[in-house]
């Protein structure tokens, strides 16, 4: 609590220096003692938020990060990205959402204590207003920049010319753009990276030891069969009649693109063809004989039996002109047949002549990383190293895969007879899938003809990747086209955003320099947010006697007229000096103010009678206000 001056106290006060005084209200600052008068001076108040470190840590942080964003955005534009792991590291979250959560994480919180800077500043505005001295009311009392926010509190800085809060405004104004800037600036993106290297080639061109075993061919007919019922593409080295050697891939994971290497692989040609004539017979049992002849003069006949299955169908070897003397049946051509009764009765036979090729090259295989799957052979020259197949003892000569001799070995003999109704009953099958049912490939003059020629091809090459290539180390040039996942940083945004965060850590350097020096012999002893606080500069200083409780914005600014406002620079309050304009367009009621009791700033209180004449005049009892009816 305040002590009354004393004598000594009291000569220290020049009242004159401080208020010229005027005859609507009387202020008694000159009552206030020294803030010092206790022996110990009250301590400046300054809100903490602006202290140096965070007034000017704030926007060279701001000033950093904008460059560290541009560094970064020009270098993934020259490098087209930054190199991120091919997995989510997190699988409890998706990368899409810490492309965008990290980078606003960092940059909002920023932006936000900015803001609060700039909401610190503004409401310190009025007071810096204040220090100057010789204030109007309507931009120092009457002006609330808290209030009106920063956006509109840039048009009230240009009306009033208060430069350091227009610039501050403008700058946390732009800060809101901080957010959705930070929320777009990464992708990730997947880059072409083609590297060269070495792999290891693990297959050579030879015939394996057992391939009398017939494990390769029945496998391949499983396989057939499996890729007709789920239409499963070529496996791995193998691809429309080609079968390549095997070689190692890179075991890096989440490897996405291509790997192209110089190896070498066998080319199956199936050679199929329709017959030149074909014809179903009845025999006398009531079988029935399909007999058929190819354009290479090759004739062979098929009987079976009808009551067995209205479906059937079979692989049989044909001894030609040319191959009459071929002893081994694995060797020869074969026809698939297929048989069927139509919907009417009737009984339909097709047939289809193949005659197997193979041929040996050098040759350059571009494979999938992700999967292995051959998708592209090029030839580059015949294959001349001598091997024993396209030297002795087969010669160029291909197995046709379907039909092998008899043999004691039951479970060989049973893996002949697999394969041999395993491939013509994936033939049959791929018919039977067809929207209008096998009918439709028995209508067709090709139908079969184009069926057989797409199964027999992939098992023909799948049982050569396995029975012409023999087990043999060897290291092989390789390239490598992959496409890599980047960090990629969108120069658009990320620009943006860098320029934002440079021009407010700049713009923020220097209104904080220049807010500071204004504020710097501010007597302020407490925040000025609260009413006490208010109360405390105002208490004293007389004009408050002019305002009522009830009174609105417009009636503010009306009694406050004519006055200029200052901070005492002895004790800090808020005191008024009356320019002597104030009784033009003076209201009945504020003329009456002036009559009644105030006819001396100097006084030290004002007399009940005086305030019951002033309440009779303005026609207001005491316990009434003018909104009371």
């Amino acid at each position: 609590m305040s002590r009354p001056l004393s004598t000594t106290d009291a000569t220290l006060v020049d009242p004159d220096r401080y208020s010229k005084g005027s005859d609507r209200f009387r202020e008694s600052t000159h009552l206030i003692p020294p803030a010092d008068s206790g022996g110990k001076r009250a301590p400046r108040y300054d809100h903490i938020i602006m202290s140096w470190p965070v007034v000017l840590g704030t926007p060279l942080l701001l000033f950093v990060l904008g460059l560290a964003l541009s560094i970064g955005t020009t270098i993934s534009y020259k490098r087209g990205g930054f190199r991120v792991p091919p997995n989510n590291v997190l699988n409890a979250v998706s990368p899409q959402f810490l492309l965008s959560f990290i980078p606003t994480i960092i940059v909002a919180p920023v932006g936000i204590l900015w803001r609060e800077i700039d909401w610190t500043l503004r409401q310190f505005q009025p007071y810096i207003v204040l220090w100057k001295g010789r204030a109007l009311a309507e931009e120092s009392l009457l002006l609330d920049y808290i209030a009106l926010g920063p956006f509109l509190a840039l048009f009230r800085a240009m009306k009033y010319k208060h430069r350091v809060l227009l610039w501050s405004s403008l700058s946390a104004c732009v800060s809101f753009m901080f957010q959705p800037f930070a929320g777009s600036i990464f992708q990730i993106r997947q880059k072409n990276q083609v590297e060269y290297g070495n792999v290891t080639s693990t297959k050579a061109i030879g015939l394996i030891p057992d391939v009398n075993d017939l494990n390769a061919f029945v496998a391949a007919a499983g396989f057939a069969e499996a890729a007709v019922f789920h239409r499963l593409p070529d496996p791995p080295f193998v691809q429309g009649g080609w079968a390549t050697a095997e070689f190692t891939f890179p075991t890096d994971a989440g490897l996405n693109g291509t790997m192209r290497v110089n190896t070498t692989g066998i080319q199956t040609a199936v050679n199929c063809a329709n017959p030149a004539v074909s014809s179903l017979q009845t025999n006398a049992d009531g079988s029935f004989s399909l007999t058929s002849k190819s354009v290479e003069e090759c004739n062979t006949s098929v009987t079976f039996n009808p009551r067995d299955s209205t479906l059937q169908y079979g692989v049989v070897d044909v001894p030609c002109p040319g191959n009459a003397a071929i002893a081994d049946i694995t060797l020869r051509p074969v026809m698939f047949w297929f048989f069927h009764t139509k919907a009417e009765g009737t009984p339909e036979a097709k047939s289809v002549f193949c005659a197997p090729t193979i041929k040996a090259f050098d040759v350059t295989a571009s494979a999938s990383l992700n999967d292995g799957s051959l998708y592209h052979v090029v030839k580059l020259n015949e294959y001349a190293p001598p091997n024993n197949v396209t030297g002795d003892p087969l010669r160029g000569q291909a197995f046709n895969g379907v039909i092998f001799p008899n043999n004691a070995n039951t479970f060989i003999q049973a893996r002949a007879t697999a394969t041999s109704s395993g491939v013509s009953g994936a033939i049959f099958r791929f018919a039977s899938q067809l929207e209008d049912g096998p009918q439709s490939t028995f209508d067709l003059p090709n139908g079969f003809l184009d069926i057989t020629s797409k199964v027999y091809t992939q098992h023909l090459s799948l049982a050569a990747k396995s029975i012409y290539f023999l087990n043999v180390n060897r290291t092989l040039p390789a390239e490598m086209a992959s496409q890599i996942p980047v960090l990629w940083i969108d120069p658009l945004p990320g620009f943006a955003l860098s320029a934002f965060l440079i021009l407010v850590g700049l713009t923020g350097f220097v209104v904080q320099i220049i807010h500071q020096r204004q504020r710097r012999k501010l007597l302020l002893a407490a925040e000025p947010g609260s009413i006490a606080a208010i109360v405390s500069l105002t208490s004293r200083s007389g004009f408050g006697e002019l305002l009522l409780p009830y009174d609105d914005e417009k009636t503010l600014e009306r009694k406050l007229s004519g006055l200029r406002f200052r901070l005492d620079r002895r004790t800090g309050a808020i005191v008024a000096d009356d320019e002597g304009t104030e009784r033009v367009n003076m209201s009945p009621d504020d003329a009456m103010l002036s009559l009644l009791g105030h006819r001396h700033p100097r006084d030290t209180a004002l007399s009940s009678s005086s305030d019951l004449a002033y309440q009779a005049a303005a026609g207001y009892p005491p316990w009434k206000t003018p909104y009371d009816p």
